[in-house]
């Protein structure tokens, strides 16, 4: 089984709000599709989520009662986000099944607690593509909290040890800075712990789920779970197709 990650940053415009790119998400789940490998993807919120999750503070905890009502907002947005993914994908011949997190999860003091993987391994034994995302969970210490489709994947990967796990972005791997902001940036192809401790502390766009550099540190843990865990660019037509078929990409290879 193959674990993949569509991020925001490639099926939404992250600086516009609700900005959905069917285009590219559909040649993604194409690209999916024509492999014919068993797989599972989670999602990032994107535009759907991160924007107003920030606005009424919900990474932080629900402390008052007005941001009850952002929370049924934001996922509402990302149910919408959710469901123009699995209709894409299911135009292209995937057998998707949508599994909100805020359904099958449980949060506590802002970390994944519990996750109903039971659900998962049953649809996945039936033939059909799981799919989940970043999305609002109750949480037993705040209330309510965010779960981030990089937790998701940390969970799935040591529940499923996949054959591989790709992070697929509107990059082409981890550089070693901004490559929209410095043309100078550098791909860095073998990314470890030393390389993610030397990396600049930047940040380009709204995210409540945690900087670049958390989501390294997942993929670092989930390197010793999987037979290989590339960072994509998933804007290039063919990319990711060619990665799950086990073909040499542009991409940074992330390990333990």
């Amino acid at each position: 089984m193959i674990l993949v990650k569509l991020g925001g940053s490639v099926i939404t415009d992250k600086g516009r709000y609700r900005t959905f790119d069917p285009e590219t998400t559909g040649r993604l789940a194409q690209e999916i599709a024509r492999t014919g490998q068993e797989v599972m993807v989670v999602h990032g919120a994107g535009s759907f989520g991160h924007m107003l999750a920030k606005e009424h503070r919900l990474h932080l905890g629900i402390t008052e009662d007005p941001q009850l009502l952002g929370a049924s907002q934001v996922m509402s947005d990302v149910r919408e986000l959710d469901l123009a993914v699995c209709r894409q994908m299911s135009a292209k011949g995937l057998r998707v099944v949508p599994l909100p997190p805020a359904s099958c999860a449980i949060m506590r003091d802002g970390a994944l607690h519990h996750l109903y993987l039971d659900i998962f391994k049953e649809y996945l034994e039936l033939g059909m593509v799981p799919v989940t995302f970043g999305d609002v969970v109750r949480d037993e210490v705040r209330g309510l909290s965010i779960c981030s489709g990089d937790q998701l994947m940390a969970a799935l990967a040591h529940e499923f040890k996949p054959s591989k796990v790709i992070f697929v972005t509107d990059v082409d791997g981890v550089f070693t800075a901004d490559p929209t902001q410095d043309h100078n940036a550098k791909l860095i192809e073998t990314v470890d712990e030393k390389v993610l401790d030397a990396l600049p502390r930047t940040e380009r766009n709204v995210d409540v789920t945690g900087s670049i550099f958390a989501k390294i540190r997942y993929m670092i843990g989930m390197a010793t779970l999987t037979g290989e865990c590339l960072v994509l660019n998933g804007k290039i037509p063919g990319r990711l197709e060619a990665a799950i078929r086990g073909e040499d990409v542009i991409a940074s290879k992330v390990v333990s």
